[in-house]
């Protein structure tokens, strides 16, 4: 294991990559902005370097500042944890040209599962299910017209070089495609620099189910399981469980093997996620993309499987084997992870501002990895996350209940808040049946 490690990251994700490698004797070292030299993860960090302004452009993403911090520090790897560069091929690349050792996938597979339309064919040639659409880009608005007419209304609009939930429209009908199409593009091209657009079949009742794939040192891929993550505002997560209520065990089979294929089509190694959308009417899957980065969601895996995946994650880096057996993965229990942002809990829109109280739940099954403390500041210049609260139980129900007591422990004031969203979803029956989908939210409004 490499002894020094930068977490070219801020807030929950930086602070929970610390914890872990200060745990294993790793010396953990924090870059920061300027607006955020005040946070947990900067102060906890056995070192930090302030390395820009609040613009995550001049800063979180500022290339040469977090390898000249790297330098300056003795840093032997860099851990990106989740966004920012975390996908950035070339940064992975720059990274270890400097003779640094990148705790993620290689280039060559963040480039491959990058463009979803590359991806959708990479996967369809390796045998995994993906959903009738496009094989290349709409190269213009009649051809996006034209395949949509083929593959059927509603239709997709998706960025090719999108992710996260960004990107998207859903066109009913012809007039609705030409809309879409025009802003879909447009906006790929102000936030991802490529305009490049694919056409899917939308299907109206859905559930968005994902499995974690690890790639080993060994050159292995093995999958950890599938988490539920149909809940969702805006075609972004709010919360995510494992197992999920919608899966079978044939049907978790045929999950698994499918990502471990995806995994195996472009040589993965680290931490990835295969996602996917489900028919729960005719339970059939269809790819949606691959995540090659460690997602927001992890810990209900850690949970499920008793691994810890950032200790994972370096272990693979540094070419260590994993800390379990391979062949006797087995989940137990239940998790449910809910995403505690800065935002209005009815419209979800946005609400920074100084954090008067901060009251963490606690007791059996309860974990929270929060970004900030009482005191601290919410910037508008990044995510809005505040926290996660992930609860376990050994049944589903024990969990949810677990979630309800924790949610009503929790305490935040300052900024806007959705703990009251989770209190209502929590004893929404279509939740706790756990027969929902991805309408479930926009029903509940």
């Amino acid at each position: 294991m490499f002894d020094s490690l930068l977490v070219a990251n801020r807030g929950e994700i930086a602070r929970r990559v610390i914890r872990t490698a200060r745990r294993l004797g790793v010396r953990a070292i924090a870059v920061h902005s300027e607006a955020d030299a005040d946070l947990p993860f900067v102060t906890e960090a056995d070192e930090a370097v302030c390395v820009g302004p609040a613009n995550p452009a001049l800063s979180y993403r500022n290339v040469e500042a977090i390898l000249d911090a790297a330098r300056s520090t003795g840093a032997q790897a860099i851990h990106p944890g989740y966004g920012f560069l975390s996908e950035n091929a070339d940064f992975a690349r720059t990274v270890e040209r400097a003779g640094l050792v990148w705790v993620g996938p290689g280039a060559d597979a963040i480039t491959a599962m990058g463009d979803k339309i590359n991806a959708r064919n990479l996967m369809a040639a390796a045998g995994v299910p993906v959903a009738p659409g496009t094989t290349e880009p709409a190269a213009d608005l009649d051809a996006a017209v034209t395949a949509a007419a083929e593959i059927g209304y509603p239709v997709m609009v998706k960025a090719a070089a999108g992710g996260g939930g960004m990107g998207m429209g859903v066109a009913a009908d012809e007039a609705a495609l030409r809309t879409e199409y025009d802003k879909v593009r447009a906006f790929a091209e102000r936030m991802f620099g490529d305009g490049s657009v694919l056409i899917e079949r939308y299907f109206p009742r859905v559930r968005h189910v994902e499995v974690q794939i690890l790639g080993l040192a060994d050159g292995r891929v093995v999958a950890l399981g599938e988490r539920e993550c149909s809940v969702q505002r805006r075609n972004q997560k709010l919360v995510e469980e494992s197992p999920s209520p919608a899966v079978s065990a044939e049907l978790r089979a045929r999950f698994l093997a499918a990502a471990v294929r995806a995994g195996e089509a472009v040589g993965y190694r680290n931490a990835g996620t295969v996602e996917c959308l489900l028919d729960p009417t005719t339970q059939e899957f269809f790819f949606l993309e691959m995540n090659t980065r460690l997602q927001v969601e992890h810990p209900v895996t850690e949970y499920v499987y008793g691994v810890d995946l950032v200790e994972e994650q370096l272990r693979v880096a540094a070419g260590l084997p994993p800390t379990f057996d391979p062949d006797a993965l087995a989940p137990r229990g239940h998790a449910i992870e809910l995403r505690i942002n800065a935002e209005d809990p009815k419209r979800f829109l946005p609400g920074p501002g100084a954090i008067t109280t901060w009251n963490e739940p606690s007791g059996t099954g309860v974990r929270v990895d929060s970004g900030y403390v009482a005191g601290n500041t919410v910037t508008p210049f990044y995510d809005s996350l505040l926290a996660k609260l992930i609860v376990s139980g050994d049944t589903r129900a024990e969990a949810v209940e677990r979630a309800r007591a924790a949610v009503a422990q929790f305490e935040v004031a300052g900024p806007k808040c959705n703990l009251p969203f989770f209190a209502e979803l929590l004893e929404n029956p279509e939740f706790r049946s756990g027969d929902y989908d991805t309408g479930i939210v926009s029903r509940m409004r």
